[in-house]
C-alpha cells in the first residue's frame, strides 16, 4: 500500500526548535518526518537521499545558510518545495528566500494550525507567505526578483480569462476564493493556475505573485 502521507525535512540547527516541529508535524495523520538536518548541507545531502514533499528550511544556519540550501535543493531537486522560516519579520535575510526558489516563508511564531496549512498549501502547489510580511515584501522587493526565463516582457499569451485569473492572484487569492469570485470549480481554477505558469515560465505562485504585481 502506498503511503500517501506528505513527506516533510526538518532543517534548523537548534535540536530543541526541530523537535517542536517534529510534534506539530507528526500529530497530523497526513504528515510524516522523512528527515531532519542541523544544517544546510545536510538539509541538501538529506534531501536528495529522502526526496522530501516540502522542507522546513530555517534561514540562520552556520556554514552553509538557508538561502544558499534552497537554491540548491531548487535546482537538483524541483519537485521538493521548501517553506523558509525565519524569526523576524522585517529580515531581508529571509525575503531573499523567495529569490532563491523558496515556495514562500512563514515566521516561526505562526501556532500549529497555520504550519500545517502552509504545508498542505504548498505540497498543493501554492504560494505561502506570513500575512504580516506580503506587502511590505512586494513593495520592497518584486522589481528586484529575477524571475526565470525573463518573462518581464508581459503576459500577452493569456486569455482574458487567464489575466484576470492573474490579477486576483496578485491579491493573494488562494484557489478556493479565486473559484468564488469567477464562479468556477476548484479543479477549473486549478487548471486555469497551471496553464498561467506554464505560459509565463513560473515556477509557482510566490513567482505569479510577483510577476502580477510587477505587472
Amino acid at each position: 500500500m502506498t503511503d500517501s502521507r506528505i513527506r516533510i525535512l526538518i532543517a534548523d540547527d537548534q535540536e530543541f526548535v526541530r523537535m517542536g516541529l517534529r510534534l506539530v508535524v507528526e500529530a497530523e495523520a497526513d504528515m510524516l518526518v522523512v528527515a531532519e538536518a542541523d544544517d544546510g548541507r545536510g538539509a541538501v545531502r538529506m534531501t536528495g537521499e529522502t526526496l522530501p514533499d516540502v522542507v522546513l528550511m530555517d534561514l540562520r544556519m552556520p556554514g552553509l545558510d538557508g538561502i544558499q540550501a534552497t537554491r540548491r535543493i531548487v535546482a537538483d531537486h524541483p519537485e521538493s518545495r521548501v517553506i523558509a522560516l525565519t524569526t523576524f519579520d522585517v529580515d531581508d535575510y529571509a525575503f531573499a528566500a523567495l529569490r532563491a526558489g523558496a515556495s514562500g516563508f512563514l515566521l516561526k511564531d505562526a501556532g500549529p494550525e497555520q504550519l500545517c496549512a502552509a504545508i498542505r498549501a504548498v505540497h498543493a502547489g501554492e504560494a505561502v507567505i506570513s500575512p504580516r510580511v506580503t506587502r511590505r515584501m512586494l513593495d520592497r522587493f518584486a522589481s528586484r526578483i529575477p524571475l526565470p526565463g525573463d518573462v518581464r516582457g508581459g503576459a500577452e499569451g493569456l486569455t482574458p480569462r487567464e489575466a484576470e485569473i492573474l490579477g486576483a492572484i496578485g491579491e493573494g487569492l488562494n484557489n478556493a476564493e479565486l473559484a468564488e469570485r469567477f464562479t468556477l470549480s476548484e479543479s477549473t481554477v486549478k487548471t486555469h493556475v497551471g496553464r498561467i505558469l506554464k505560459k509565463l515560465h513560473l515556477r509557482d505562485r510566490v513567482q505569479a505573485v510577483l510577476f502580477a504585481n510587477r505587472r
